[in-house]
């Protein structure tokens, strides 16, 4: 098992039971005390978990600022945006939803034809100015923290959109919950594109999985496919596809080297 992989379980069972003795997790993946130090180490740099004498917490997650993001996961992030580029077609009108690992996906898109991109991010729309790319920029109320445009059928009419196939970003990722945001506006302008699209992507690290934040979006069963990293643990695969849910799990480049 790769460190990341363990990682990333080691993250989810400290956030299933809050507070962890270091002990507990030495007997839970079958590890050294060294590696899960090291482990450790690492999540609590990435402030993922807060170390205390013989232990550790969790440390319930808040949404950062899209520039604070951009690099977080950054390999997994361009991993995912290119899996989603490739399922994009000529003569496609699709939409690309704000987001850190959505953004992703403009730099795969410049070699398409005739195609439509509907978003409601601005860096997206600036990435795309000067391409052969027609950019609709739906209106609406600027949300500065994330650089978005949040709308709804007062503001924006929707339903005049045709939609192929819109990418979909989340804050969390859960069976149970759903396709979650932490904002309230953000879900809201999702739903809507999720309603008229004929297919919908959601683009999601591992680390969004087995989470849930402030607001649903939808339920799993709403989306056509989920594009997530390598990372992702075993478990939480049989978990999803036991369900329904169809995953497409994708290589980064640092794991196509190993």
């Amino acid at each position: 098992m790769y460190a990341i992989e363990r990682q990333q379980l080691i993250l989810q069972f400290v956030q299933k039971h809050k507070v962890v003795k270091l002990v507990t997790l030495t007997n839970e993946f079958n590890v050294s005390m060294e590696t899960i130090r090291r482990d450790i180490q690492q999540l609590a740099q990435e402030k993922k978990i807060e170390k205390f004498y013989g232990g550790v917490k969790y440390i319930e997650p808040v949404e950062g600022l899209i520039d604070n993001r951009l690099h977080e996961q950054l390999p997994e992030k361009v991993a995912i945006a290119k899996a989603c580029a490739s399922l994009v077609q000529d003569g496609e009108c699709i939409f690309i939803d704000s987001g850190t690992t959505t953004y992703q996906m403009t730099q795969f898109l410049l070699e398409k034809e005739k195609l439509t991109v509907i978003t409601n991010s601005l860096p997206v729309a600036f990435d795309l100015i000067g391409s052969n790319i027609e950019v609709i920029i739906i209106g609406g109320k600027v949300r500065h923290s994330e650089k978005s445009v949040t709308s709804n059928d007062f503001l924006f009419r929707f339903d005049h959109l045709n939609i192929n196939k819109a990418f979909i970003c989340a804050s969390g990722v859960s069976i149970e919950k759903g396709i979650s945001d932490f904002s309230l506006e953000e879900a809201i302008t999702r739903k809507q594109i999720i309603n008229i699209s004929q297919t919908v992507y959601v683009a999601a690290d591992s680390s969004k999985f087995n989470k849930d934040v402030a607001i649903q979006v939808c339920p799993v069963n709403e989306v056509d496919m989920i594009i997530t990293d390598y990372a992702l643990s075993k478990d939480t695969i049989n978990h999803f596809t036991d369900k329904g849910v169809q995953l497409k799990i994708v290589k980064t480049n640092i794991e196509n080297t190993k």
